[in-house]
């Protein structure tokens, strides 16, 4: 069997790694357009930040590696076309410039996404930065010396993350959101307002409702931004609005969300037979919405693990995918937040008879060193009181809660329910009555 997979990051490794030993008979291939594989762009705004020095803490496997371990690389090779029908991939070899072909038995496709990038005036300049390839933050790290303001344009994770790591390195930095909010995607407007607090606290400032309209320029550099409420100076400035899916190349070829993200199934099948997907460029099975969009590497990986195993053997032989849940966490100045499920705004859009509860909690016993306050918002039914989602904001030992309440929204296991499960109790972690627990009863 001849298995062929293109893109070579998080998804498409997974998929390599378990092919290779699931199925000991197959020629496992990976086609990647960069020079490596296995890269964890997750890590750069914190690589940037100087959290670690070293690069190659990002990367999960080395090509020599993969090679060892049975999967062919294919590396800067750039797919242009595929033939579903005659099942033939065309590419272009980037050091060569030599057009290529390759036929497959089995085809999974893991292009990933790249960030977009607004057409506005001055946005090719020299100092302009996205943040998921390691040569361009490389390029921003050895230049930050010479950058005291900083604009960054867009308040989701990247920009979040990125915004808080310069700030706490002294950096005057400014943040640029078009919405009302940052971080809207995850979280409810409180947990937003929660979260634009603490990046506030370590010196960032926030522009809400303000869209960058143009990047001034003098000699080739941006010099400010401008938005439609006035000018700010910019040594530098990085742009985080967003993905879009790598996925032009199969256009009008496979079912696709409206974004572009190829549209999979449980097994990991496109709409086209021995095509399997998964990673950014693809969407995601989602327990309680269903094909969703949620590029993040969680998903990735364990989907790429579940096509590894299903590209690999019979049909009957496929396991399926439990589907996520669309779980997050961010680190933002001394806080921390994690969302999980569906978010009041989400619950809401899918016409669910629902309610909320949302509490400050302690999180371990008083008579314990730094007790902290915990900020937990439940979403549930509001007949069967099923729990649907969960949002944490707070300070030490509030993401990891998160975990617990994934596995109580995974399970489906009422808010009745959840306020008695047995959490483990000691007073450096807990009180008797777990976090948790107290949100879990506070749901009538």
């Amino acid at each position: 069997m001849e298995i062929v997979i293109i893109g070579g990051i998080a998804a498409g490794m997974s998929t390599a790694a378990k092919a290779a030993r699931t199925n000991k008979e197959a020629t496992v291939t990976v086609i990647e357009k960069e020079k490596y594989i296995s890269f964890g762009a997750c890590g750069l705004p914190y690589y940037l930040g100087n959290q670690f020095e070293d690069q190659n803490e990002m990367f999960a496997r080395t090509p020599e590696q993969m090679e060892a371990s049975g999967v062919n690389l294919m590396l800067e090779h750039h797919v242009t076309s595929i033939d579903f029908k005659t099942k033939t991939i065309t590419m272009t070899d980037l050091k060569s410039g030599e057009e290529k072909t390759k036929t497959y038995d089995r085809l999974m496709i893991a292009t990933g996404a790249q960030p977009i990038v607004p057409p506005l005036a001055g946005m090719d300049s020299d100092n302009v930065y996205t943040i998921t390839k390691i040569d361009q933050v490389n390029k921003l790290k050895a230049n930050l010396d010479k950058y005291n303001k900083l604009v960054v344009i867009g308040g989701g994770f990247i920009g979040v993350e990125v915004a808080d790591q310069l700030a706490i390195q002294g950096k005057e930095m400014r943040l640029i959101e078009a919405g009302s909010a940052i971080m809207s995607g995850p979280f409810d407007p409180e947990f937003s307002e929660k979260l634009k607090g603490a990046v506030e606290e370590e010196g960032v400032k926030i522009h809400l409702d303000e869209l960058a309209q143009e990047l001034i320029t003098t000699d080739g550099k941006v010099t400010a931004v401008k938005t439609h409420k006035g000018d700010y100076e910019a040594d530098a400035v990085i742009v985080a609005i967003g993905f879009r899916p790598n996925t032009a190349f199969v256009k009008d070829q496979l079912e696709m969300l409206g974004n572009g993200a190829i549209i999979i199934d449980n097994y990991g099948r496109t709409s086209e037979k021995d095509v399997f997907a998964a990673g950014d460029c693809a969407s995601v099975p989602h327990r309680l919405l269903g094909d969703s969009y949620i590029p993040l590497a969680t998903t990735a990986n364990k989907l790429g693990r579940i096509v590894g195993t299903n590209i690999a053997v019979p049909e009957d032989q496929m396991e399926e995918y439990v589907g996520a849940l669309g779980s997050s966490a961010i680190k933002a100045g001394a806080y921390e937040a994690a969302s999980t499920g569906l978010t009041e705004k989400q619950a809401k859009a899918k016409g669910l008879n629902y309610k909320t509860t949302c509490i400050e909690t302690n999180n371990h016993s008083n008579y314990y060193t730094v007790q902290e306050k915990i900020m937990i918002k439940l979403v549930y039914d509001a007949e069967t009181f099923v729990l649907y989602g969960a949002q944490l904001f707070g300070k030490n030992e509030t993401v990891l809660r998160a975990t617990g309440l994934t596995a109580a929204i995974h399970a489906g296991l009422t808010t009745k329910e959840l306020g008695f499960v047995d959490f483990a109790y000691a007073p450096p972690f807990a009180s008797t009555w777990e976090a948790i627990n107290v949100a879990a009863n506070t749901a009538k």
